[in-house]
């Protein structure tokens, strides 16, 4: 029974529907597994126990009689702590949120409901979703399967890690700054970020009570332990097709096969200047174009669609305009007096953080101009690439460093002229890279590092190309690479 506890959600949910396990039965057993390995991890510190159990078997008690409620019929699933479930908290890790208990379910959680989805938890994230690492007051710190002395990742660092060791069969996350492709390369798992606006982010608040539709470059979207089951997801928590999105409709024919991934021309980056990419990183990069080249592949290399300056740029400081567009009276007067102490030309990260938290409507206009010319320039790319392959962060994951301001915390990169103390903000840089103009992007797990430590990789696709960016990353998981569970867990 152990081993059923890895096998990808599609699987799980078909031997659920073939009534070979019962729905209560696998809940039991994931539940188990939380008992036994979570207070190692603490990646689901939010429980929902006896209504799960109520549901599942009430699943199995529906299967029964013939009926079936959808594609995850009974599968036991968690969801990141940031999404809304009614009658549980959401926190955002804030201690002053500690007792803010959801009215409804978000609108993903609805639909995944409706599929026949049992949520029987939450995962952990940083306070405010804002760091590459998870901890927070109210929940404490998560671990890294592979390594508990390191971060999961973040801020969907709480549902990776219980992706990786086990603990539940599928989760729903978000991303603005690589927080889904991010713990999945940390952990060794996958990691959808969609195409911006096709999935809903109702009952998904960046900001603590602030009710958004739609948040800049702000997606939801699937983790799971197969590029299969993001596939499965995608298609349950997405708009449906023909929905109108701020970047244009969805397709109809968007799950129609496109170009197979063996024939489809790859463009792979390595590193980057804006933020240096660890020589282990590089290393399994390598390894997957010279697989994609034995398949007979079409790759080449440092092919950019934009310049990195200009996106790293623009990048942060529209991520920056959008997280601090709620703040309340006095942090945005905090923030504002912040960037007043930076010289217009200081282009240091924290310069950029306040100066974008305090962007004037005019000062957000203008930079969206400029990102406008960059999704221009990456339509233009796609026209003669079908895919982009590049890091999803410069290492594998680090150790944990809580102290002081994100930017004030070191992590040694390797490069080829020796050891690179790097501030933990550079790597934002991989994330922006895709996330700016709202392109999909898939992280993969393509290889371990010598200290054995997962090592992923980002697909990218033009946008709305989200079906063939899963395409690739599944031909990926069959012939190249699929999820190896750490040995901690396993």
């Amino acid at each position: 029974m152990s081993d059923i506890a890895f096998l990808p959600a599609h699987e799980l949910a078909r031997r659920i529907r073939r009534r070979e396990i019962g729905s209560l039965e696998l809940l039991d057993h994931y539940l188990a597994r939380v008992a036994q390995w979570d207070p190692r991890i603490n990646a689901v510190p939010v429980h929902d126990v006896e209504r799960a159990r109520t549901r599942a078997r009430a699943a199995d008690g529906a299967l029964a009689r013939g009926e079936l409620w959808g594609p995850l019929h009974g599968l036991p699933m968690t969801v990141k702590e940031s999404f809304n479930v009614a009658g549980l908290p959401t926190t955002y890790g804030f201690e002053a949120y500690r007792h803010n208990v959801a009215r409804e379910d978000a609108l993903t959680v609805q639909r995944l409901k409706g599929a026949g989805a049992v949520i029987f938890g939450k995962t952990n994230v940083p306070v405010s979703l804002a760091d590459w690492q998870t901890f927070n007051p109210v929940y404490g710190t998560t671990n890294n399967p592979w390594d508990p002395a390191r971060t999961p990742g973040g801020s969907s660092g709480g549902s990776a890690a219980a992706l990786a060791a086990g603990l539940t069969a599928l989760e729903l996350g978000s991303d603005i700054g690589a927080s889904i492709r991010n713990p999945a390369h940390y952990c060794g798992v996958y990691g959808h970020k969609p195409t911006w606006g096709v999935v809903p982010m109702s009952g998904h608040e960046l900001i603590p009570n602030v009710a958004v539709d739609l948040f800049d470059i702000a997606v939801a979207g699937p983790l799971a332990r197969s590029a299969f089951d993001l596939e499965l997801a995608l298609g349950i928590v997405a708009s449906p097709l023909g929905a109108m999105t701020p970047l244009g409709r969805v397709p109809l024919a968007w799950r129609e096969r496109g170009t197979p991934p063996r024939r489809c021309r790859v463009a792979v980056i390595f590193d980057d200047a804006e933020a240096a990419v660890d020589t282990s990183v590089q290393a399994a990069l390598r390894s997957l174009v010279d697989f994609l080249r034995s398949e007979g592949t079409a790759v080449t290399e440092d092919a950019r669609p934009v310049d990195s300056r200009e996106t790293n740029h623009v990048y942060l400081h529209l991520l920056r305009a959008a997280t601090g567009a709620y703040y309340d009276e006095p942090t945005y007067l905090a923030a504002q007096q912040r960037a007043s102490t930076y010289a217009d030309e200081d282009q240091s990260y924290p310069a950029r953080h306040f100066r974008g938290n305090t962007f004037t409507h005019r000062d957000w206009v203008r930079m969206d101009e400029r990102r406008m010319r960059l999704r221009a320039q990456w339509a233009e790319f796609f026209e003669r690439f079908d895919l982009l392959i590049c890091p999803v962060a410069t290492t594998p994951a680090f150790a944990h460093n809580q102290q002081g301001e994100r930017w004030d915390r070191l992590i040694p990169v390797q490069t080829g002229r020796g050891v690179l103390q790097q501030p933990s903000t550079d790597p934002l840089f991989w994330a922006g890279y895709p996330g700016l103009v709202g392109v999909p992007a898939c992280a993969v797990p393509i290889g371990l590092s010598p200290e054995g430590l997962p090592i992923g990789a980002q697909i990218v696709g033009p946008l709305f190309g989200d079906p063939d960016v899963l395409r690739f990353a599944q031909w990926l998981e069959r012939e190249f690479r699929a999820f190896v569970p750490p040995p901690m867990a396993a």
